[in-house]
């Protein structure tokens, strides 16, 4: 069974909605998750930023534009009477259910409650239209087997335990649709994936089940060797690594959400990326393969902040990094790049909501400077200990440009230099045209 997640673009449109099926087969068992239909999530967060500031007329609003987009939406999506008012009973149901929340308390439970609402909407809208159409599927609950423990970690084993026999129910059908993002936590409340999450329950649901394969698809045709909004003449990269995947999606490569590799990774799952827009397109195959002796491709990762802490006293002083790493664990911040030396560490980090409290603490180690508006430039490709030449070629291509700093070493599969973010295009550029 494979397991094929479309996003919001995908599914934006009612005529994009409709040819899904040049690309599901019917014929085969799949699971097809679906993301929210596009705009939705950012109208859906709108709402709830208005009833936690008790603003329940702008919520009120939000509700009824939102609700308008989705009656011109079933209009063109369906063409009898029948599956209209079918799908005229979806929108009131769930639009009543957000005009509600009005009525209660407003915390951040109703919050997640309210983001909840896109994916149903898209799911149950695509159910009812493959109805009016004559193609049999079955509507699969994500509430009903995704789960998140107490750390918000996906739980594998409730995923398999829960969804197989969902699955077993319906041995005469081939297809059936879920919802991407959505989950409970370990409360039994509805929760969510995060932002990106789509991708990671169509892995999670793949490891699950232990899928032949987890289609990505999305509007553009597979990962490309560099951004292709700021550099010219980018290409779609035919074959990655799991860990080269997940390098290039934490910094910077929005076609893949960062964590969505790792249980396709553990279960030994093909994961592709494919393009919507030109299914003919072979995009990007994701395994444990790599090839070798190859640079494969270049993201930059915005919105970061430099902290450099330098003190005499680190010279021979074992646990002075664990002390400095515990400040950063407990305001929860996670770093991303580290260098060091006998006096002085410079790390980075892209959340800065406790930095004045970072920053103070940290100058009971010694002097601290914090620089904003950086950017992360993550090369990626074959720079294993045995390797020659290859970093070389990349500060070449960039000697032009002030460093702020240097990672490398610390992946087989990476190269990450800091530069200021005024300096971003001109390194995407200079690397791209050296290094392809």
């Amino acid at each position: 069974m494979k397991v094929l997640k479309f996003g919001g673009t995908s599914v934006g449109s009612p005529e994009r909605m409709k040819k899904l099926l040049d690309i599901v087969d019917a014929s085969q068992r799949q699971i097809v998750v679906l993301s929210a239909v596009s705009g939705t999530t950012n109208s859906l967060v709108e709402i709830g930023k208005a009833y936690l500031a008790g603003d329940k007329p702008k919520a009120a609003l939000l509700i009824a534009a939102l609700k308008d987009k989705y009656q011109f939406f079933i209009q063109e999506l369906f063409a009898g009477e029948q599956y209209l008012a079918q799908g005229k009973e979806v929108i009131d149901y769930h639009f009543n259910l957000l005009s509600g929340l009005a009525n209660d308390l407003f915390t951040n439970i109703e919050e997640k409650v309210i983001l909840a609402q896109g994916e149903l909407l898209s799911t149950t809208l695509y159910h009812v239209y493959l109805k009016e159409i004559g193609v049999p599927s079955v509507l699969l609950p994500a509430l009903d087997f995704m789960k998140i423990d107490e750390d918000n970690e996906p739980v594998v084993d409730y995923i398999t335990s829960h969804l197989t026999p969902l699955l077993e129910k319906h041995p005469e059908n081939n297809l059936f649709i879920t919802q991407g993002y959505i989950c409970r936590n370990s409360f039994g409340e509805i929760d969510n994936l995060r932002r990106g999450g789509s991708d990671y329950t169509a892995s999670l649901i793949g490891a699950g089940i232990r899928s032949e394969e987890v289609q990505i698809w999305t509007d553009i045709d597979g990962m490309h060797n560099n951004d292709p909004r700021i550099v010219k003449g980018t290409q779609p990269i035919a074959q990655l690594s799991f860990d080269e995947a997940a390098e290039l999606a934490y910094f910077g490569a929005k076609i893949l959400h960062p964590q969505s590799v790792f249980p396709a990774q553990r279960y030994k799952i093909p994961v592709r990326l494919l393009n919507t827009m030109d299914p003919q397109a072979k995009g990007t195959l994701i395994t444990n393969e790599s090839e070798k002796n190859k640079i494969k491709s270049i993201a930059a990762k915005d919105d970061i902040t430099a902290i450099r802490i330098q003190s005499t006293r680190m010279l021979l002083a074992y646990g002075f990094l664990r002390r400095v790493f515990e400040v950063f664990e407990r305001y929860k911040t996670s770093i991303d790049m580290i260098t060091t030396s006998e006096v002085a560490v410079s790390l980075t980090i892209d959340d800065t909501t406790y930095i004045k409290d970072i920053e103070a603490e940290l100058t009971t180690f010694g002097s601290v400077e914090i620089e904003k508006h950086q950017t992360i430039i993550c090369v990626v490709g074959d720079f294993g200990t045995d390797k020659h030449g290859y970093a070389a070629r990349v500060l070449e291509a960039i000697k032009h440009i002030p460093l702020r700093m240097i990672s490398y070493g610390g992946s087989e599969h990476n190269l990450s230099l800091l530069v200021k973010t005024d300096e971003k295009t001109e390194a995407l550029r200079s690397l791209h045209s050296r290094l392809f």
